[in-house]
């Protein structure tokens, strides 16, 4: 890529960048404000670094309107033009009741051989 000249690279960053928007689904909620996730690892994501240039703490990950886990972010820092986030967890949100909570109906929860 060092051949190429600093118009094209950065013509390919930018095309890069718009797909990358176009196809994200997932999205990073956190004081209000929500940007679009570009990749996602375990460990960590990606955000557009033209939109955000430094987060930690405490944030949402939403699919859409749905949310889908909540993570606390350690670590950030730019890499072209992105955003590298890692995450020290990654917690799923569950939907529907905790498991300690009394079930309506009543089928058996495991099976135990007769002795």
């Amino acid at each position: 890529m060092e051949f190429l000249s600093k118009e094209i690279l950065a013509g390919l960053r930018e095309a890069t960048r718009r797909d990358s928007k176009r196809s994200a689904r997932l999205s990073v909620h956190a004081g209000g404000r929500v940007w679009p996730i570009l990749k996602r690892w375990s460990g960590g994501f990606s955000l557009d670094a033209a939109q955000v240039t430094n987060l930690r703490g405490h944030v949402q990950i939403f699919d859409g309107e749905r949310p889908v886990a909540t993570a606390l972010i350690v670590a950030a820092e730019v890499d072209g033009f992105e955003l590298i986030c890692s995450t020290k967890r990654e917690t799923p949100v569950r939907h529907g009741p905790a498991l300690d909570f009394e079930r309506e109906d009543r089928t058996p929860l495991g099976f135990m051989p007769p002795a």
